[in-house]
Protein backbone atom coordinates (compact mmCIF):
# COMPACT_ATOMS: atom_id res chain seq x y z
CA UNK A 1 0.00 0.00 0.00
CA UNK A 2 0.97 3.92 -0.57
CA UNK A 3 3.61 5.17 1.65
CA UNK A 4 4.60 8.53 2.77
CA UNK A 5 6.30 10.37 5.56
CA UNK A 6 3.25 12.54 5.12
CA UNK A 7 1.03 10.10 5.38
CA UNK A 8 -0.63 8.15 7.52
CA UNK A 9 -2.84 5.01 6.91
CA UNK A 10 -5.91 3.54 9.32
CA UNK A 11 -6.33 0.47 8.06
CA UNK A 12 -9.97 -1.03 8.87
CA UNK A 13 -10.57 -4.76 8.74
CA UNK A 14 -14.06 -5.69 9.55
CA UNK A 15 -14.40 -9.39 9.31
CA UNK A 16 -16.00 -10.38 5.68
CA UNK A 17 -15.85 -6.84 4.54
CA UNK A 18 -12.54 -5.58 1.93
CA UNK A 19 -10.03 -3.62 3.79
CA UNK A 20 -11.03 0.00 3.74
CA UNK A 21 -8.52 2.77 4.89
CA UNK A 22 -8.28 5.90 5.67
CA UNK A 23 -5.46 8.57 4.60
CA UNK A 24 -4.38 11.42 7.20
CA UNK A 25 -2.23 14.30 5.07
CA UNK A 26 -0.27 15.86 7.69
CA UNK A 27 0.51 19.14 5.40
CA UNK A 28 -3.52 19.43 3.86
CA UNK A 29 -5.25 21.95 5.06
CA UNK A 30 -8.89 22.09 5.49
CA UNK A 31 -9.34 24.90 2.93
CA UNK A 32 -7.06 22.71 0.04
CA UNK A 33 -9.41 19.82 1.00
CA UNK A 34 -12.56 21.49 0.18
CA UNK A 35 -11.39 22.96 -3.16
CA UNK A 36 -12.03 19.58 -5.54
CA UNK A 37 -15.87 19.62 -3.91
CA UNK A 38 -16.24 23.34 -4.01
CA UNK A 39 -15.06 23.00 -7.65
CA UNK A 40 -17.11 19.62 -8.33
CA UNK A 41 -20.33 20.99 -6.88
CA UNK A 42 -20.04 24.13 -9.37
CA UNK A 43 -19.29 21.91 -12.17
CA UNK A 44 -21.75 19.67 -11.74
CA UNK A 45 -24.69 22.67 -11.46
CA UNK A 46 -23.67 24.19 -14.33
CA UNK A 47 -23.78 20.81 -16.91
CA UNK A 48 -27.07 20.31 -15.18
CA UNK A 49 -28.16 23.33 -15.97
CA UNK A 50 -27.24 22.56 -19.48
CA UNK A 51 -28.02 19.08 -20.44
CA UNK A 52 -30.73 18.80 -17.63
CA UNK A 53 -31.76 14.91 -17.37
CA UNK A 54 -29.03 13.75 -20.09
CA UNK A 55 -26.50 14.91 -17.73
CA UNK A 56 -25.67 11.70 -16.74
CA UNK A 57 -25.35 10.48 -20.76
CA UNK A 58 -21.91 11.01 -20.34
CA UNK A 59 -21.15 14.76 -19.57
CA UNK A 60 -21.22 13.96 -15.75
CA UNK A 61 -18.97 10.98 -15.74
CA UNK A 62 -16.33 13.65 -17.53
CA UNK A 63 -17.05 16.27 -14.30
CA UNK A 64 -16.29 13.85 -12.23
CA UNK A 65 -13.09 13.30 -14.08
CA UNK A 66 -12.15 17.02 -13.99
CA UNK A 67 -12.88 16.98 -10.39
CA UNK A 68 -10.83 14.38 -9.95
CA UNK A 69 -7.77 16.16 -11.29
CA UNK A 70 -8.74 19.60 -9.40
CA UNK A 71 -8.20 17.17 -6.52
CA UNK A 72 -4.71 15.44 -7.78
CA UNK A 73 -3.35 19.40 -8.68
CA UNK A 74 -3.90 19.85 -5.07
CA UNK A 75 -2.26 16.42 -4.28
CA UNK A 76 1.01 17.50 -5.90
CA UNK A 77 1.17 20.55 -4.11
CA UNK A 78 1.29 18.51 -1.08
CA UNK A 79 3.25 16.56 -1.67
CA UNK A 80 1.14 13.45 -2.92
CA UNK A 81 2.98 11.17 -5.99
CA UNK A 82 1.15 10.22 -8.52
CA UNK A 83 1.88 6.50 -7.82
CA UNK A 84 -0.19 6.88 -4.74
CA UNK A 85 -3.23 8.37 -6.55
CA UNK A 86 -3.55 5.77 -8.77
CA UNK A 87 -3.07 3.01 -6.05
CA UNK A 88 -5.86 4.81 -4.14
CA UNK A 89 -7.77 4.67 -7.42
CA UNK A 90 -7.23 1.19 -8.08
CA UNK A 91 -8.09 0.29 -4.65
CA UNK A 92 -11.69 2.07 -5.01
CA UNK A 93 -12.41 0.22 -8.43
CA UNK A 94 -11.45 -2.62 -7.11
CA UNK A 95 -14.42 -2.08 -4.28
CA UNK A 96 -16.96 -2.04 -7.37
CA UNK A 97 -16.19 -5.10 -9.21
CA UNK A 98 -19.16 -6.74 -7.39
CA UNK A 99 -21.59 -3.73 -8.04
CA UNK A 100 -20.43 -3.94 -11.32
CA UNK A 101 -20.76 -7.35 -12.30
CA UNK A 102 -24.58 -7.26 -10.45
CA UNK A 103 -25.26 -4.68 -12.74
CA UNK A 104 -24.81 -6.76 -15.83
CA UNK A 105 -26.11 -9.58 -14.09
CA UNK A 106 -29.28 -7.35 -13.63
CA UNK A 107 -29.55 -6.00 -17.38
CA UNK A 108 -29.07 -9.31 -18.27
CA UNK A 109 -31.92 -10.15 -15.98
CA UNK A 110 -34.34 -7.95 -17.38
CA UNK A 111 -34.04 -9.07 -21.00
CA UNK A 112 -34.57 -12.83 -20.51
CA UNK A 113 -37.46 -11.19 -17.89
CA UNK A 114 -39.07 -9.34 -20.50
CA UNK A 115 -38.89 -11.74 -23.53
CA UNK A 116 -39.70 -14.69 -21.54
CA UNK A 117 -43.37 -13.26 -20.60
CA UNK A 118 -42.46 -12.25 -16.59
CA UNK A 119 -42.43 -8.88 -16.67
CA UNK A 120 -45.25 -8.54 -18.70
CA UNK A 121 -46.86 -11.35 -16.25
CA UNK A 122 -46.14 -9.07 -13.17
CA UNK A 123 -47.35 -6.18 -14.85
CA UNK A 124 -50.60 -8.15 -16.19
CA UNK A 125 -51.72 -9.26 -12.53
CA UNK A 126 -50.27 -6.13 -10.91
CA UNK A 127 -53.17 -4.49 -13.20
CA UNK A 128 -55.96 -6.20 -11.71
CA UNK A 129 -54.64 -6.41 -7.62
CA UNK A 130 -52.98 -2.58 -7.70
CA UNK A 131 -55.35 0.07 -8.11
CA UNK A 132 -54.06 3.38 -8.33
CA UNK A 133 -55.27 4.22 -5.25
CA UNK A 134 -53.62 1.70 -2.83
CA UNK A 135 -50.48 1.42 -5.17
CA UNK A 136 -48.50 3.52 -3.86
CA UNK A 137 -48.66 2.33 -0.51
CA UNK A 138 -48.85 -1.15 -1.35
CA UNK A 139 -45.66 -0.68 -3.30
CA UNK A 140 -43.59 0.32 -0.17
CA UNK A 141 -44.60 -2.60 1.64
CA UNK A 142 -44.13 -5.14 -0.90
CA UNK A 143 -40.49 -3.70 -1.20
CA UNK A 144 -40.24 -3.86 2.86
CA UNK A 145 -41.05 -7.59 3.30
CA UNK A 146 -39.20 -8.45 0.44
CA UNK A 147 -36.04 -6.54 1.31
CA UNK A 148 -36.05 -7.52 5.11
CA UNK A 149 -36.21 -11.28 3.35
CA UNK A 150 -33.19 -10.62 1.45
CA UNK A 151 -31.47 -7.98 3.48
CA UNK A 152 -30.81 -6.25 -0.41
CA UNK A 153 -32.45 -3.50 -1.35
CA UNK A 154 -30.25 -3.68 -4.97
CA UNK A 155 -31.97 -7.29 -5.08
CA UNK A 156 -35.36 -5.91 -4.23
CA UNK A 157 -35.42 -3.22 -6.90
CA UNK A 158 -33.54 -5.65 -9.24
CA UNK A 159 -36.91 -8.17 -9.14
CA UNK A 160 -40.36 -6.64 -7.66
CA UNK A 161 -39.14 -2.79 -8.46
CA UNK A 162 -38.69 -3.26 -12.28
CA UNK A 163 -41.94 -4.59 -12.32
CA UNK A 164 -43.81 -1.97 -9.78
CA UNK A 165 -42.45 0.74 -11.84
CA UNK A 166 -43.81 -1.00 -14.83
CA UNK A 167 -47.40 -1.39 -13.34
CA UNK A 168 -47.43 2.23 -12.23
CA UNK A 169 -46.27 3.73 -15.61
CA UNK A 170 -49.95 1.78 -17.04
CA UNK A 171 -51.94 3.06 -14.52
CA UNK A 172 -50.67 6.70 -15.22
CA UNK A 173 -48.74 6.73 -11.95
CA UNK A 174 -45.38 8.85 -12.37
CA UNK A 175 -42.19 7.01 -12.35
CA UNK A 176 -40.59 9.38 -9.83
CA UNK A 177 -43.69 8.36 -7.41
CA UNK A 178 -43.17 4.83 -7.88
CA UNK A 179 -39.56 4.53 -7.62
CA UNK A 180 -39.49 6.80 -4.71
CA UNK A 181 -42.13 4.60 -2.68
CA UNK A 182 -39.83 1.13 -4.23
CA UNK A 183 -36.70 2.71 -2.59
CA UNK A 184 -38.62 3.88 0.43
CA UNK A 185 -39.64 0.38 1.53
CA UNK A 186 -36.28 -1.57 -0.18
CA UNK A 187 -34.19 0.59 2.50
CA UNK A 188 -36.08 0.32 5.24
CA UNK A 189 -35.76 -3.19 4.73
CA UNK A 190 -31.90 -3.29 4.20
CA UNK A 191 -31.71 -1.14 7.09
CA UNK A 192 -33.85 -3.62 9.27
CA UNK A 193 -32.65 -7.09 8.03
CA UNK A 194 -29.76 -8.97 9.92
CA UNK A 195 -28.89 -9.98 6.31
CA UNK A 196 -27.92 -6.73 4.84
CA UNK A 197 -24.00 -6.14 4.41
CA UNK A 198 -24.34 -2.60 5.66
CA UNK A 199 -26.69 -3.56 8.92
CA UNK A 200 -23.73 -5.75 10.01
CA UNK A 201 -20.75 -3.36 9.06
CA UNK A 202 -22.42 -0.31 11.34
CA UNK A 203 -22.32 -2.09 14.59
CA UNK A 204 -18.68 -3.47 13.47
CA UNK A 205 -16.89 -0.18 12.67
CA UNK A 206 -19.27 1.28 16.16
CA UNK A 207 -17.93 -1.57 18.41
CA UNK A 208 -22.06 -2.90 19.01
CA UNK A 209 -23.66 -5.54 18.87
CA UNK A 210 -25.93 -6.67 15.82
CA UNK A 211 -29.22 -7.23 17.43
CA UNK A 212 -28.90 -4.80 20.04
CA UNK A 213 -27.75 -2.03 16.91
CA UNK A 214 -31.13 -3.40 15.23
CA UNK A 215 -33.26 -2.82 18.21
CA UNK A 216 -32.34 0.59 18.67
CA UNK A 217 -32.51 1.59 15.42
CA UNK A 218 -36.02 0.81 15.01
CA UNK A 219 -36.65 3.70 17.28
CA UNK A 220 -35.79 6.29 14.55
CA UNK A 221 -36.86 4.07 11.90
CA UNK A 222 -40.07 2.59 12.54
CA UNK A 223 -41.44 6.39 13.03
CA UNK A 224 -39.59 7.23 9.84
CA UNK A 225 -41.30 5.00 7.63
CA UNK A 226 -44.96 5.03 9.26
CA UNK A 227 -44.91 8.75 8.40
CA UNK A 228 -43.27 7.94 4.80
CA UNK A 229 -46.11 5.36 4.10
CA UNK A 230 -48.68 7.81 5.57
CA UNK A 231 -47.72 10.47 3.12
CA UNK A 232 -48.06 7.65 0.14
CA UNK A 233 -51.68 7.22 1.32
CA UNK A 234 -52.47 10.32 1.11
CA UNK A 235 -50.76 10.69 -2.13
CA UNK A 236 -52.67 7.76 -3.49
CA UNK A 237 -55.96 9.28 -2.39
CA UNK A 238 -54.99 13.18 -4.22
CA UNK A 239 -52.88 11.52 -7.60
CA UNK A 240 -54.99 12.30 -10.51
CA UNK A 241 -54.62 9.13 -12.59
CA UNK A 242 -55.67 8.31 -16.37
CA UNK A 243 -54.64 4.92 -16.34
CA UNK A 244 -57.85 2.80 -14.70
CA UNK A 245 -59.89 3.84 -17.58
CA UNK A 246 -57.05 2.45 -19.86
CA UNK A 247 -56.60 -1.21 -17.73
CA UNK A 248 -59.17 -2.81 -19.69
CA UNK A 249 -57.09 -2.04 -23.36
CA UNK A 250 -53.81 -2.71 -21.46
CA UNK A 251 -54.65 -6.22 -20.03
CA UNK A 252 -55.88 -7.27 -24.13
CA UNK A 253 -53.09 -5.87 -25.39
CA UNK A 254 -50.30 -7.61 -23.41
CA UNK A 255 -52.09 -10.62 -24.09
CA UNK A 256 -51.62 -10.39 -27.72
CA UNK A 257 -48.27 -9.71 -27.47
CA UNK A 258 -47.32 -12.50 -24.47
CA UNK A 259 -48.63 -15.81 -23.70
CA UNK A 260 -49.31 -14.85 -20.02
CA UNK A 261 -48.82 -17.69 -17.05
CA UNK A 262 -48.85 -17.44 -13.67
CA UNK A 263 -45.89 -20.53 -14.13
CA UNK A 264 -43.44 -17.75 -15.02
CA UNK A 265 -43.38 -16.80 -11.61
CA UNK A 266 -41.27 -19.90 -10.80
CA UNK A 267 -38.42 -17.58 -11.71
CA UNK A 268 -38.61 -14.73 -9.60
CA UNK A 269 -39.59 -17.15 -6.30
CA UNK A 270 -36.74 -19.04 -7.04
CA UNK A 271 -34.39 -15.70 -6.89
CA UNK A 272 -35.91 -14.71 -3.84
CA UNK A 273 -35.45 -17.89 -2.43
CA UNK A 274 -31.89 -18.04 -3.10
CA UNK A 275 -30.89 -14.92 -1.83
CA UNK A 276 -33.00 -16.01 1.23
CA UNK A 277 -30.46 -18.85 1.49
CA UNK A 278 -27.82 -16.85 1.63
CA UNK A 279 -26.89 -17.67 -1.99
CA UNK A 280 -24.65 -14.75 -3.54
CA UNK A 281 -26.67 -12.44 -5.43
CA UNK A 282 -24.32 -12.35 -8.06
CA UNK A 283 -25.05 -15.93 -8.82
CA UNK A 284 -28.56 -15.43 -7.78
CA UNK A 285 -29.41 -13.18 -10.69
CA UNK A 286 -27.42 -14.98 -13.07
CA UNK A 287 -29.15 -17.91 -12.19
CA UNK A 288 -32.48 -15.77 -12.89
CA UNK A 289 -31.27 -15.02 -16.41
CA UNK A 290 -30.54 -18.02 -17.99
CA UNK A 291 -33.90 -19.48 -16.08
CA UNK A 292 -35.68 -16.36 -17.97
CA UNK A 293 -33.48 -17.52 -21.08
CA UNK A 294 -34.86 -20.89 -20.62
CA UNK A 295 -38.71 -20.14 -20.28
CA UNK A 296 -39.11 -17.63 -22.70
CA UNK A 297 -38.01 -20.93 -25.18
CA UNK A 298 -40.95 -22.50 -23.60
CA UNK A 299 -43.51 -19.75 -23.18
CA UNK A 300 -43.11 -17.46 -25.92
CA UNK A 301 -40.89 -18.79 -28.78
CA UNK A 302 -42.82 -16.76 -31.21
CA UNK A 303 -41.43 -13.22 -29.19
CA UNK A 304 -38.07 -15.16 -29.04
CA UNK A 305 -37.73 -15.49 -33.17
CA UNK A 306 -39.00 -12.10 -33.37
CA UNK A 307 -36.34 -10.72 -31.05
CA UNK A 308 -34.00 -12.75 -32.73
CA UNK A 309 -35.03 -10.64 -36.08
CA UNK A 310 -36.69 -14.27 -37.82
CA UNK A 311 -39.85 -15.28 -38.55
CA UNK A 312 -39.73 -19.34 -37.36
CA UNK A 313 -37.85 -20.58 -33.84
CA UNK A 314 -34.78 -22.81 -34.57
CA UNK A 315 -31.83 -23.38 -32.52
CA UNK A 316 -30.35 -20.85 -34.11
CA UNK A 317 -32.85 -18.70 -33.88
CA UNK A 318 -33.72 -19.84 -30.28
CA UNK A 319 -29.62 -18.99 -28.96
CA UNK A 320 -29.51 -15.83 -30.76
CA UNK A 321 -32.70 -14.32 -29.49
CA UNK A 322 -31.86 -15.22 -25.78
CA UNK A 323 -28.25 -13.89 -26.56
CA UNK A 324 -29.77 -10.82 -27.67
CA UNK A 325 -31.93 -10.67 -24.61
CA UNK A 326 -28.85 -11.08 -22.45
CA UNK A 327 -26.70 -8.63 -23.76
CA UNK A 328 -28.32 -5.90 -26.50
CA UNK A 329 -31.28 -3.75 -26.59
CA UNK A 330 -34.42 -5.44 -27.65
CA UNK A 331 -38.34 -4.41 -28.16
CA UNK A 332 -41.41 -6.33 -28.44
CA UNK A 333 -43.51 -5.75 -31.03
CA UNK A 334 -47.06 -4.16 -29.48
CA UNK A 335 -49.66 -1.52 -31.10
CA UNK A 336 -50.24 0.53 -27.85
CA UNK A 337 -47.80 2.92 -27.68
CA UNK A 338 -48.24 3.23 -23.50
CA UNK A 339 -46.48 -0.45 -23.64
CA UNK A 340 -44.11 0.66 -26.32
CA UNK A 341 -41.37 1.29 -23.44
CA UNK A 342 -42.05 -0.89 -21.07
CA UNK A 343 -41.61 -3.81 -23.95
CA UNK A 344 -37.75 -2.71 -24.41
CA UNK A 345 -34.83 -3.58 -22.38
CA UNK A 346 -31.32 -2.97 -22.81
CA UNK A 347 -29.52 -6.29 -21.49
CA UNK A 348 -26.21 -5.68 -20.33
CA UNK A 349 -25.30 -2.93 -22.69
CA UNK A 350 -27.63 -0.89 -21.33
CA UNK A 351 -26.05 -0.79 -18.18
CA UNK A 352 -22.65 0.06 -19.15
CA UNK A 353 -23.65 4.33 -18.97
CA UNK A 354 -24.45 3.33 -15.29
CA UNK A 355 -21.39 0.98 -14.93
CA UNK A 356 -18.81 4.21 -16.43
CA UNK A 357 -20.56 6.56 -14.21
CA UNK A 358 -19.15 4.21 -10.86
CA UNK A 359 -15.96 4.28 -12.48
CA UNK A 360 -15.37 7.80 -12.89
CA UNK A 361 -17.00 8.44 -9.37
CA UNK A 362 -14.51 6.35 -7.58
CA UNK A 363 -11.70 7.96 -10.00
CA UNK A 364 -12.91 11.37 -8.15
CA UNK A 365 -13.34 9.25 -4.54
CA UNK A 366 -9.51 7.64 -4.94
CA UNK A 367 -8.01 10.70 -5.34
CA UNK A 368 -9.71 12.47 -2.58
CA UNK A 369 -8.81 9.65 -0.21
CA UNK A 370 -5.11 9.63 -1.29
CA UNK A 371 -4.34 13.33 -0.88
CA UNK A 372 -6.11 12.94 2.48
CA UNK A 373 -8.62 15.10 1.37
CA UNK A 374 -11.67 12.85 3.19
CA UNK A 375 -10.25 12.19 6.38
CA UNK A 376 -9.34 16.33 7.23
CA UNK A 377 -13.02 16.78 6.57
CA UNK A 378 -14.05 14.07 8.61
CA UNK A 379 -11.84 15.48 11.29
CA UNK A 380 -12.75 18.86 10.44
CA UNK A 381 -16.58 18.19 11.16
CA UNK A 382 -14.98 16.37 14.73
CA UNK A 383 -13.61 19.38 16.07
CA UNK A 384 -17.13 21.64 14.77
CA UNK A 385 -19.60 20.97 17.67
CA UNK A 386 -19.00 20.12 21.53
CA UNK A 387 -22.50 19.33 22.57
CA UNK A 388 -23.87 15.91 22.01
CA UNK A 389 -26.32 17.23 19.99
CA UNK A 390 -23.24 18.93 17.86
CA UNK A 391 -21.45 15.02 17.49
CA UNK A 392 -24.59 13.74 16.18
CA UNK A 393 -24.82 16.38 13.70
CA UNK A 394 -21.15 16.36 12.73
CA UNK A 395 -21.62 12.72 12.27
CA UNK A 396 -24.40 13.09 10.42
CA UNK A 397 -23.04 15.80 7.57
CA UNK A 398 -19.73 13.93 7.59
CA UNK A 399 -21.79 10.89 6.29
CA UNK A 400 -24.05 12.61 3.90
CA UNK A 401 -20.64 14.90 3.18
CA UNK A 402 -18.77 11.19 2.31
CA UNK A 403 -21.69 9.96 0.13
CA UNK A 404 -21.32 13.00 -1.75
CA UNK A 405 -17.38 12.78 -2.45
CA UNK A 406 -16.31 9.84 -1.94
CA UNK A 407 -19.53 8.67 -3.52
CA UNK A 408 -19.68 5.24 -1.98
CA UNK A 409 -21.63 4.26 1.22
CA UNK A 410 -19.56 1.56 2.31
CA UNK A 411 -16.96 4.78 3.33
CA UNK A 412 -19.59 7.00 4.32
CA UNK A 413 -19.98 4.38 7.03
CA UNK A 414 -16.59 3.07 7.55
CA UNK A 415 -14.95 6.49 8.04
CA UNK A 416 -17.18 8.07 10.51
CA UNK A 417 -17.24 4.57 12.19
CA UNK A 418 -13.77 4.68 12.71
CA UNK A 419 -13.61 8.80 13.60
CA UNK A 420 -16.40 9.19 15.72
CA UNK A 421 -16.33 6.19 18.04
CA UNK A 422 -13.54 7.84 20.59
CA UNK A 423 -16.09 11.02 20.86
CA UNK A 424 -19.14 8.86 21.28
CA UNK A 425 -17.16 6.98 24.35
CA UNK A 426 -15.97 10.04 25.85
CA UNK A 427 -19.58 11.65 25.96
CA UNK A 428 -20.40 9.11 27.98
CA UNK A 429 -22.67 7.75 24.88
CA UNK A 430 -23.25 4.00 24.03
CA UNK A 431 -21.71 2.83 20.59
CA UNK A 432 -25.40 2.15 19.55
CA UNK A 433 -25.77 5.89 18.95
CA UNK A 434 -23.36 5.59 17.05
CA UNK A 435 -23.76 2.88 14.90
CA UNK A 436 -27.86 3.97 14.70
CA UNK A 437 -26.64 7.53 13.18
CA UNK A 438 -24.23 5.89 10.47
CA UNK A 439 -27.34 4.36 9.54
CA UNK A 440 -29.96 6.96 9.37
CA UNK A 441 -27.02 9.42 7.77
CA UNK A 442 -24.65 6.70 5.45
CA UNK A 443 -26.68 3.63 4.43
CA UNK A 444 -30.08 5.69 3.24
CA UNK A 445 -28.66 9.12 1.94
CA UNK A 446 -26.33 6.96 -0.89
CA UNK A 447 -29.28 6.62 -3.28
CA UNK A 448 -30.31 10.87 -3.59
CA UNK A 449 -27.15 11.30 -5.09
CA UNK A 450 -26.46 10.42 -8.40
CA UNK A 451 -22.85 9.85 -8.77
CA UNK A 452 -23.03 7.71 -5.83
CA UNK A 453 -22.63 3.81 -6.59
CA UNK A 454 -26.00 3.86 -5.16
CA UNK A 455 -28.06 6.40 -6.98
CA UNK A 456 -26.26 5.31 -10.43
CA UNK A 457 -26.92 2.05 -10.04
CA UNK A 458 -30.92 2.39 -8.65
CA UNK A 459 -31.56 5.26 -11.36
CA UNK A 460 -29.77 2.81 -13.74
CA UNK A 461 -32.23 -0.60 -13.04
CA UNK A 462 -35.33 1.38 -12.36
CA UNK A 463 -34.92 3.37 -15.42
CA UNK A 464 -35.28 6.72 -13.35
CA UNK A 465 -33.24 8.99 -12.58
CA UNK A 466 -32.29 10.06 -9.55
CA UNK A 467 -33.89 13.76 -9.66
CA UNK A 468 -37.48 12.56 -10.53
CA UNK A 469 -37.44 10.24 -7.47
CA UNK A 470 -35.34 11.76 -5.01
CA UNK A 471 -38.64 14.06 -3.56
CA UNK A 472 -40.29 11.00 -3.03
CA UNK A 473 -37.83 8.75 -1.34
CA UNK A 474 -38.69 10.06 2.05
CA UNK A 475 -38.03 7.61 4.19
CA UNK A 476 -34.11 7.91 2.51
CA UNK A 477 -33.95 11.90 3.16
CA UNK A 478 -36.45 11.83 6.41
CA UNK A 479 -34.14 9.40 7.82
CA UNK A 480 -31.11 12.12 8.97
CA UNK A 481 -33.77 14.03 10.08
CA UNK A 482 -34.68 11.99 12.30
CA UNK A 483 -31.76 11.16 14.09
CA UNK A 484 -31.22 14.19 14.49
CA UNK A 485 -34.72 15.03 16.11
CA UNK A 486 -34.06 12.18 18.74
CA UNK A 487 -30.58 13.83 19.11
CA UNK A 488 -31.50 17.50 19.81
CA UNK A 489 -34.88 16.31 22.35
CA UNK A 490 -32.76 13.47 24.18
CA UNK A 491 -35.33 11.14 23.19
CA UNK A 492 -33.89 7.36 24.13
CA UNK A 493 -30.25 8.38 23.90
CA UNK A 494 -28.59 5.25 25.41
CA UNK A 495 -25.50 5.62 27.72
CA UNK A 496 -23.36 4.01 28.51
CA UNK A 497 -23.46 1.49 31.53
CA UNK A 498 -20.50 1.73 34.01
CA UNK A 499 -18.75 -1.05 34.91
Amino acid sequence: MPNSDNLDEIKINPDNYPEQKIIKNKELSMWEAMIPVIALIGMLAYNVFVYGDDSLSGSNQFILLLGASVAAMVGFRNKVTYKIMIEEIAENVKSTTGAILILLMVGALAGTWLISGIIPSMIYYGLQILNPTIFLAASLIICAIISIATGSSWATSATVGIALVGIGETLGISMGMTAGAVLSGAYFGDKMSPMSDTTNLAPAMAGAELFSHIKYMAMTTVPTILITLLFFVILGLTIDTTGAADTSQMLTDINKSFNISGWLFIVPITVIILIIKKTSPLIALLIGALLGGVFALIFQPEVVAQVAGEEALTFNTAYKGVMNALTVDVAVATENEALADLFTAGGMSGMLGTIWLIICAMVFGGVMDAIGALAKISSFMLNLFHSIFGLFASTVFTCVGLNFTASDQYLAIVVPGKMYAKAFKDKGLAPENLSRTLEDAGTVTSVLIPWNTCGAYQAGVLGVPVVDYAFYAMFNWLSPFMTLLFAAFNIKIKQLKEK
